[in-house]
């Protein structure tokens, strides 16, 4: 295997090892030589679906224009992908009856009826943070009304889907989210708190997943996502215990000026963007030349550089 394929795997590897150690997903095992294989596996969507509440003429509808995505030979591969992710994001507009569609419309105590279409291609954890959870419980979720149940996981999965959309980026940062999620989604099924405060902190965090960003953060950093996801990622890595062959370092105070960290991170911000040359991501020597920067900023750590290099290469801004 060449050196470009060994990182993929490695890279492949660590996703798997995401989801299935860290965010409890079923892994199905290696499919590479697996007859039949699909990027869309119905029999199991399909399940899914049903356990969900869904009727077989909306699942198959739903799978319709799945399949009509994924697989329109007009458009380039990066088209079909990016065209099911939009119906994955935003979900798959499948026409339901006319008697659901006025209790949407209508869903808590409106005066005058409430049009969703507004909002149709507004995504859940969007639609929380514009419109507060209760609002959006009634434009998006009309259909669950009386299933508290539903109505929760649907809401624990939007903003678990997103935090793994944005894993990579910034694994600190959503790495808390991810424990965040976990406590609340535990301590709902424990009915260790009431429903409507359960809604208060899955409403809260919603906003800070969608948002990327603390409230309490720094000011530059709620200006650029590549400066958070350095800042998040350094604060992160002197949180924990020193390797033993490394002096101990005391941890950086979070204000918004005199904080260590943050200078660190405004420095290989702008040393990022002052070195990496176009087109730099995928050809190794042009890769090194970033790596090379950053190696005395991060005192000559190796390991420290890799793992700060695989968050710069994450970032969009780059």
């Amino acid at each position: 295997m060449s050196g470009v394929g060994q990182s993929e795997r490695a890279t492949q590897n660590r996703v798997i090892a995401l989801f299935r150690d860290e965010l409890r997903y079923r892994y199905l095992g290696d499919w590479t030589d697996r007859a039949d294989n699909s990027n869309i596996e119905e029999g199991l969507l399909s399940d899914w679906l049903t356990s969900r509440g869904y009727s077989a003429a909306q699942i198959s509808s739903a799978l319709h224009k799945l399949r009509t995505e994924a697989d329109n030979h007009s458009r380039t591969l990066y088209g079909n992908n990016q065209a099911v992710y939009n119906l994955l994001r935003y979900g798959v507009p499948v026409k339901i009856e006319a008697g659901m569609r006025h209790l949407i419309d209508t869903y808590i105590e409106a005066d005058e009826p409430r049009k969703i279409s507004p909002f149709d291609n507004m995504g859940l954890l969007d639609l929380i943070a514009r419109t507060g959870i209760g609002e959006a419980i009634a434009w998006r979720l009309g259909d669950l009304k009386g299933n508290r149940d539903a109505i929760a996981e649907t809401i624990e999965n939007n903003v678990r889907r997103k935090i793994l959309k944005e894993q990579l980026t910034d694994p600190a940062y959503y790495e808390t989210m991810s424990a965040l999620l976990d406590e609340i989604i535990i301590a709902r099924k424990a009915k260790a708190i009431e429903y409507e405060e359960y809604l208060k902190r899955i409403a809260a965090l919603a906003r800070r997943v969608g948002a990327g960003v603390a409230d309490d953060a720094p000011e530059p950093l709620k200006r650029s996502q590549a400066l958070r996801a350095l800042y998040n990622n350094l604060k992160k890595a002197r949180e924990r215990p020193p390797r033993t062959n490394r002096v101990s370092e005391e941890p950086a105070v979070y204000t918004v000026s005199g904080d260590p960290i943050l200078d660190l991170a405004i420095e290989l911000d702008e040393e990022i963007k002052r070195v990496r040359p176009d087109g730099w991501r995928g050809i190794q020597a042009r890769e090194n030349t970033i790596r090379a920067a950053l190696l005395p900023l991060l005192k000559n750590d190796v390991d420290e550089v890799e793992r700060m290099f695989l968050i710069v290469k994450a970032q969009g801004e780059y």
